[in-house]
């Protein structure tokens, strides 16, 4: 196996970390007769030479001595060598090693053939993915995977030869449009009786995949019986639906994979298949959350969280059945369901009955004792208050009163508007007691900053400036506190007048833009922050600019001496400082036309600048109509605009729409 490892020069060749002098050691460590060296070798080749789906030129080096490992059957779990050999190999259009790669292992497609037969059904799971990339006659492979369908027993193994199918059908539907269309036939023959459900289900996603006019009209429902079909072939045969473990950081990240991985692929195949059908994949998620199956409702609400984080529709239904599952028994189903509520903020309100339920009776899950680290606001109730429910309020009083309070309980007060008014002297008094000189010190008064600066709370004041005033000075002087503690000086505007010498003190230090954007709110004085905005704009950190660009736009006509160095920042940099640059110069001194075409190019081409360029349209009020249409245009868009950020992209997604609905209305501010 590995005759000739010692005869390269190793130490001369590459992967993620430098010299790929360790390489041997771990390609002899994949034969190793002990399963812990064998996964730790497994790990250290996806971890070094293919780091991230890298392709380096030691990978390259590794591929003979990885296809001499595959095709010995003494070797354990040779399934998952292939299936490093076809994540090498897979990525289409990379650059020359990843193209030399991929011609070694077509050189060896052989192998592949050989192996769509072993013993070890793993590595016949593994294979067929495998002959239809590297394998380069669509006759042969297609007659191969009929073949194997014909005879394959294991129903594990007969998923992934569909897959195979579909993968085939897309990869030869513009070169071999003949082997294309058979493969589509074959995958429309699997979808019917008497082939049982997870097979249909298999070869109906792969339809959706690659041949969307042969699936049946009635997809949904189809779909949905054959789910309940497979869980219930699935429970009658013992398997378990959830495993409580204990209350633990690693008990919960368990109970939060689904345990039926095979299904939750086969119907995130037909979700990711259906794509912009949004109405069908609501219908097929409240089929999969009506289920009376435990896991199919957990892989649901997962499933959910897709549709939710890319799409601005449809959410209501499956919100409120997600809601359902918090009385579950199951903790996987419960924790599920709580995971995502709390990520969708005012999204969440169809649920709201349910949590409140839940933090009400359920007192035990309004705190969240982790491991380690500091008590956070449990799951629950974060959800609730995230929606803007004001049946918050209450609990979080309650928990504001207790003994344990946790360090991100002000993270949720913004959402709650001011029906959160009521918990102000509270918050105050906290932020009068966090130690100054404590290593946790950001991380209790950050959140409190910004919740009494969302309540507009001017009787925060002198705890305010305790902070500023006390912290002691370093090479970082908690740059986070001194932030939220002068947005919320900002905020709080001339009613913060006693700090004025103190944000004065500030404009020279490394906080000077945000002291003197905190300074213009509390007093109006131009002559005070232009000379310190002007040099932060000619300076050379960029986000340092930006800031001052942006602070400069607040102060619109008094800006004009900033005029020129703000133009040319717009004509040039980064989209996101052009950006926020020719905002600056359309509130200082109009020029829409100049600008409008930067503007609009963000927009499109940039969609982190939308939220930049919807406020300066809301500031401007009735003069920024020339961009109307660009907002009223948001606001019928069905994609969210930064669908691949997960939760904080549902986040910044509202708060964008809001932003644009605002503006519309004209209700500009200074």
């Amino acid at each position: 196996m590995f005759r000739g490892i010692d005869e390269v020069d190793w130490a001369s060749l590459r992967h993620a970390y430098g010299s790929a002098e360790d390489v041997p050691g771990l390609l002899r460590g994949l034969a190793s007769a002990d399963p812990a060296e064998r996964q730790s070798a497994l790990d250290g080749m996806y971890g070094t030479v293919h780091h991230e789906g890298g392709v380096y030129d030691s990978t390259l080096a590794c591929v003979p001595f990885l296809l001499a490992l595959a095709g010995r059957e003494e070797v354990r779990d040779r399934a998952e060598v292939v299936e490093l050999l076809v994540s090498i190999g897979g990525i289409d259009g990379a650059d020359d090693l990843a193209a030399s790669a991929r011609d070694a292992l077509r050189a060896r497609a052989d192998l592949f053939e050989r192996l769509v037969e072993d013993a070890d059904p793993g590595v016949r799971r593994a294979a067929p993915g495998a002959l239809v990339r590297f394998l380069g006659q669509p006759a042969r492979v297609l007659a191969l995977l009929r073949e194997r369908i014909t005879v394959e027993r294991d129903d594990r193994v007969l998923l992934a030869l569909t897959e195979s199918l579909g993968l085939f059908a897309r990869r030869y539907a513009r070169t071999d449009e003949a082997h294309a269309t058979g493969a589509v036939r074959l995958l429309t023959e699997l979808s019917g009786p008497p082939h049982g459900p997870g097979l249909r289900l298999a070869a109906l996603g792969q339809l959706a995949w690659c041949a969307q006019d042969r699936l049946p009209a009635d997809l949904v429902p189809t779909v949905v019986r054959l789910l309940r079909d497979r869980s219930g072939q699935r429970a009658g045969a013992g398997h378990p639906y959830d495993c409580p473990g204990p209350d633990t950081l690693a008990g919960r990240l368990r109970r939060l994979r689904p345990s039926d991985e095979e299904g939750a692929r086969l119907l995130r195949t037909v979700h990711s298949a259906l794509g912009s059908r949004v109405s069908d994949r609501v219908a097929l998620l409240c089929g999969q959350l009506t289920s009376p199956h435990p896991l199919d409702r957990c892989n649901g609400v997962w499933m959910s969280a897709g549709l939710f984080r890319e799409w601005r529709t449809g959410h209501a239904e499956p919100v409120t059945l997600i809601g359902n599952q918090l009385g579950a028994e199951e903790g996987r189903l419960h924790d599920a369901a709580v995971a995502v509520l709390v990520e969708l903020f005012a999204l969440a309100a169809p649920a709201a009955d349910h949590l409140h339920t839940l933090v009400t009776y359920r007192p035990e899950l309004r705190i969240r004792h982790g491991e380690r680290g500091a008590p956070a606001l449990g799951g629950p109730l974060k959800a609730l208050a995230g929606a803007g429910d004001a049946r918050a309020v209450p609990v979080l009083a309650e928990v504001l009163a207790g003994p344990v309070v946790p360090h991100d309980l002000g993270l949720v007060v913004p959402h709650l508007g001011g029906a959160a008014v009521p918990l102000a002297p509270a918050l105050r008094r906290r932020l009068a007691r966090v130690p100054l000189d404590a290593p946790d010190t950001p991380e209790r008064a950050v959140p409190l900053l910004v919740a009494l600066a969302a309540l507009g709370d001017v009787e925060a004041t002198p705890a305010v400036l305790r902070l500023l005033r006390g912290m002691p000075d370093g090479p970082r002087r908690h740059e986070a506190v001194t932030a939220a503690a002068l947005h919320a000086l900002g905020v709080l505007g001339s009613a913060a007048r006693e700090a004025i010498p103190d944000l004065r003190g500030l404009l020279r230090t490394d906080s000077a833009v945000a002291a003197a954007d905190a300074l213009w709110s509390v007093t109006g004085d131009a002559d005070a922050v232009l000379p310190v905005l002007l040099r932060e704009l000619s300076g050379t950190g960029g986000g340092h600019r930006r800031h001052a660009a942006a602070v400069l736009g607040r102060l619109g006509p008094a800006a004009r001496p900033a005029l020129p160095g703000l133009r040319e920042m717009a004509a040039s940099g980064d989209a996101w400082a052009r950006t926020t640059a020719a905002c600056a110069v359309w509130r200082t001194a109009g020029e829409p036309e100049r600008f409008l075409p930067v503007l609009r190019s963000a927009w499109v081409e940039h969609p982190r600048t939308r939220r930049t360029i919807a406020e300066c349209v809301f500031a401007l009020g009735p003069a920024g109509a020339p961009l109307h249409d660009v907002l009223r245009a948001e606001l019928a868009a069905p994609r969210r605009h930064r669908s691949a950020s997960g939760g904080h992209g549902i986040r910044e997604d509202l708060a964008l729409l809001r932003m644009c609905r605002e503006a519309l209305a004209g209700q500009g501010r200074p």
